[in-house]
């Protein structure tokens, strides 16, 4: 049986929609997936972080009574915690978390400074506190570990094609990675 040109025609682009649309179909999930594992990550490192921000009046209340830090340092912390307790997006956290890891630092570097507080290093509730921040650290570390794993994921399925094609049309934007300040682990 011989198929008229016009019939064959019509199939061949039945064909070439069917395989668009499957393209983009298959396309837009895996983006879609791609930006839900990115999110699900970052509520990870939020998780987190708020364990570390639960640890901080602990931490600054401990910290206060043996030691002369700064008022400005505490106050800091104090301030960044609240922001980040009261920030409404993810970029709000990020750049807050980002902010509160600098001033944490400040503290965690005075506890290891024993010569400058030995009285803070001998006090066996600051020890396991610190100990307790730094495995918070260490897990902190890990989840924006993984979460920069899968921003390059996405960030790589949004400018490779074909996704390229259709990330701006259907709203797929470049995610921000989880840079440390300078100087910060």
């Amino acid at each position: 049986m011989k198929l008229s040109k016009p019939l064959l025609a019509l199939i061949i682009a039945i064909v070439a929609v069917v395989i668009v649309l499957a393209l983009i179909i298959v396309t837009y999930n895996g983006l879609v997936d791609a930006e839900q594992q990115v999110e699900s990550q970052w509520a990870q490192v939020e998780n987190e972080y708020q364990r570390k921000i639960d640890l901080i009046p602990n931490l600054v209340n401990i910290t206060s009574e043996y030691t002369q830090f700064e008022a400005s340092t505490l106050a800091n912390i104090t301030a960044l915690r609240m922001e980040w307790l009261n920030a409404l997006t993810s970029e709000e956290r990020l750049n807050t978390s980002i902010a509160l890891d600098g001033e944490i630092n400040t503290i965690v570097l005075a506890y290891y400074s024993a010569e400058n507080y030995p009285i803070l290093s001998s006090i066996p509730l600051v020890a396991d506190l610190m100990d307790e921040v730094a495995g918070t650290e260490n897990r902190i570390a890990v989840e924006r570990m993984y979460y920069n794993e899968y921003v390059r994921d996405y960030n790589s399925k949004i400018k490779r094609v074909p996704g390229v094609l259709f990330a701006g049309m259907f709203g797929f934007e470049e995610k921000r990675y989880y840079d440390p300040i300078p100087g910060e682990a």
